[in-house]
């Protein structure tokens, strides 16, 4: 027959949370992620929700281990896991999963390959890819240039080149033509005092 009416009511809080956070949480952490996966160019919005419910599950399996930490939080640290253990993966790169530089010209390769042209379906799939797809995300990988160095840069004067020499000019012409314009200007007194 089912639940009494005041056990339904009892456990209503229980069912509206998932991993000790509420599912408005839960939801608000899917849109985001969701969210990202259009800034990366993903129209398909079957495919976009499906990475999304993806990441959300991996998040709600680590939410019970780390229950101080809010849903966002967790849904954002996995879609960054799941998304750079695949361009690790994709591009054959031995870096740690965690390399944020793996992860930003992952990105970047996957935008110069013109993944979300031609292979938007290869995204975060599973081996194996195409052929065409892996060489084309490699060579774009290559294109997005080498790791990051710090210089130390000396300090250079300005040469201003022949412009230096032109302003000079340029002082002497202003010179010369205030001078003119003030002895147009005693030109005209002397003749305003003549005539009056």
């Amino acid at each position: 027959m089912g639940l009494p009416v005041e056990s339904a009511v009892n456990t209503a809080p229980v069912l509206d949370r998932i991993a000790g956070r509420s599912r408005d949480e839960w939801n608000a952490a899917h849109a985001k992620v969701e969210n990202y996966f259009r800034s990366l160019r993903v129209e398909n919005k079957f495919l976009c929700t499906d990475l999304a419910t993806r990441v959300i599950e991996r998040a709600i399996a680590r939410a019970t281990n780390e229950t101080e930490r809010p849903a966002m939080e967790l849904a954002a640290d996995e879609m960054n896991r799941l998304v750079t253990e695949w361009f690790a993966a994709v591009l054959d790169d031995s870096r740690e999963a965690s390399n944020a530089l793996l992860a930003t010209r992952g990105r970047l390769a996957l935008l110069l390959a013109g993944m979300p042209e031609r292979w938007q379906d290869q995204f975060l799939k599973p081996p194996p890819w195409p052929d065409e797809f892996v060489r084309a995300m490699r060579e774009a990988y290559l294109r997005a240039g080498p790791d990051f160095r710090l210089l130390h840069m000396e300090p250079q004067p300005l040469d201003l080149g022949p412009i230096t020499k032109l302003t000079e000019l340029g002082r002497v012409w202003y010179f010369r033509m205030a001078l003119a314009w003030l002895a147009f200007a005693a030109l005209l007194v002397v003749l305003f005092k003549l005539t009056h």
